[in-house]
């Protein structure tokens, strides 16, 4: 069977939607002759956006998982905010203040590409001694965070490997990336990694289309067959024999995960009072399952949704593929910022999965609009179609 090293670090027990992608590909590898090997952070030095035991039971009992250490920032800024975990890209801080202002500072300015670049290192040892002892040739680095392509371009300097460099997200186009302030020395430095990793990989995949466009661009010329698309999907078995559905008595509205500022849901919220105002009598839930911004939940608040309104913390995956079978409808919001028509989040699969229809705020012409469409699973708004919802 063929052998396969795999970089990622997002593993069990972290939770959130950046573990999914690679732990569902390392779950069914087997099953085509690959046997998957992985190097991770040790899960007491990691710093997840969310834990969840629950995907333990999803790594294969045969699937070797190496751990390492890391060095990050991360520990002393959520020690001294009293969170426990920092959301990816600060992407529920709303109206942040002086402090929080100055830690993205420094994190776009002195942990380039990002924050958790002291990882880079250990796992570049750790492969490096596997690499050694098990005549590896083929090394897949799933990003972001996108320190960890890092990696890749150590190891090319040691040995002639077939290296895959997975993109979930864009690098330096990704929709948060002016948040952090970067000045010229540091902008120069990270473009210069992302081209490296694009030049030196023997193969690119990722997500969209829109998001293959962005990083063919960074090297013009470059191969269109050395980018390949492969889409976020789901896995059956988590929909399977779940014997649950919408309730009868209430129609449900569903989101879950993130919900920033930049996604300006605003027009589904005056659009969903204008319905409940028309029908009295039917009781609608928006369900919320994750952390919506602060400046969201108090827009809907203002909009008097208040009564309406469900607000339920992150939960397990298996509880959250609960929510969505017992949902009348689900909401999808595309974040509101530059080169947004090629964002294909994760839960826009699930979502399909769940068979439920879906209601998409975003751009009408964008990947999720055109999947949404095709499977005949919901229909996309613009931020400008209030009448029309």
């Amino acid at each position: 069977m063929k052998r396969i090293l795999i970089i990622s670090y997002y593993w069990p027990p972290s939770g959130g939607a950046g573990v999914q992608r690679m732990l569902k590909t390392v779950k069914y590898l087997p099953e085509f002759g690959i046997v998957p090997y992985v190097i991770t952070v040790k899960e007491d030095k990691a710093s997840y956006p969310s834990t969840d035991e629950s995907l333990i039971k999803d790594v294969p009992a045969e699937v070797k998982v190496f751990r390492t250490d890391t060095f990050e920032p991360f520990g002393i800024y959520s020690k001294i905010l009293g969170k426990k975990s920092i959301p990816t890209g600060f992407s529920n801080e709303s109206n942040p203040g002086l402090f929080q202002k100055f830690s993205r500072f420094v994190r776009g300015n002195f942990f380039i590409p990002d924050a958790r670049v002291g990882w880079a290192k250990f796992a570049f040892r750790e492969a490096y001694r596997f690499i050694e002892q098990e005549k590896i040739d083929t090394v897949l680095i799933t990003s972001p965070p996108h320190s960890a392509q890092l990696t890749g371009l150590l190891l090319r300097k040691k040995y002639k490997f077939k290296w895959i460099a997975d993109f979930r997200d864009p690098w330096t186009d990704i929709y948060y990336y002016d948040e952090f302030s970067h000045l010229s020395f540091a902008r120069k430095k990270d473009l210069k990694y992302e081209k490296d990793v694009l030049r030196s990989a023997d193969m690119i995949i990722t997500v969209s289309k829109d998001v293959k466009r962005l990083l063919a661009a960074k090297i013009p010329g470059i191969d269109d067959k050395k980018i390949s698309i492969i889409p976020n999907g789901y896995d059956e078995e988590d929909f399977a024999n779940k014997n649950i559905s919408a309730d009868k008595n209430e129609f449900f509205i569903t989101y879950t995960g993130t919900l920033a500022d930049s996604y300006n849901p605003s027009v589904f919220f005056h659009a969903l009072k204008k319905v409940i105002i028309d029908n009295p009598d039917v009781k609608i839930r928006l369900r919320f399952i994750g952390n919506p911004a602060v400046t969201l939940v108090d827009e809907m608040k203002n909009i008097s949704l208040s009564e309406n309104l469900e607000l339920i913390p992150t939960v397990s995956h298996d509880r959250s593929v609960e929510f969505l079978l017992s949902s009348t409808i689900l909401l999808l919001a595309i974040p509101e910022i530059k080169n947004d028509k090629g964002i294909l989040t994760g839960k826009l699969f699930e979502y399909l999965a769940a068979r439920k229809p879906i209601i998409c705020i975003g751009p009408e012409d964008g990947d999720a609009a055109e999947i949404i469409d095709n499977c005949k699973a919901g229909k996309t708004f613009g931020r400008n179609s209030e009448t029309a919802l």
